[in-house]
């Protein structure tokens, strides 16, 4: 199992989330866990750019060589960027998900709801297989 960064927050749904405590653009990717557990990522679908979506959103999906899972928006707010660079190249998910990897950065509109600590995925992910 792979370390799980204590300054990010985290999904039910294996997203990370970063930039929380800088203000209101957020990165997010998919955690190394769920990169694991895909296996070979082969495509990686992410929001258009000026898209705006609601939290809990299916916003795209990361498709591996055993399934496709989608990508959840873990708060709701405009997309501004995209990572060209995995859509490219979606391998960066499984080589550098906390890095590279990342898939897109959010305007965020509202508080966040239900992002875990370090600590409480830490925990959700203990308990799967």
């Amino acid at each position: 199992m792979s370390s799980i960064p204590g300054d990010l927050q985290y999904t039910k749904e294996h997203e990370w989330v970063a930039g929380i405590d800088d203000g209101l653009t957020l990165t997010v990717g998919v955690t190394a866990y769920a990169a694991e557990a895909l296996g070979d990522v082969v495509y990686v679908q992410v929001p258009e750019v000026g898209s705006t979506v609601a939290a809990g959103d299916a916003v795209g999906e990361v498709e591996s060589t055993k399934s496709v899972s989608d990508i959840f928006a873990p708060v709701g707010g405009e997309i501004t960027e995209i990572n060209e660079s995995v859509v490219d190249d979606p391998s960066l998910v499984n080589s550098d998900p906390y890095g590279e990897g990342w898939l897109f950065r959010i305007r965020m509109e509202g508080e966040p709801e239900d992002l875990l600590s370090a600590e409480e995925y830490g925990v959700l992910t203990s308990g799967e297989s």
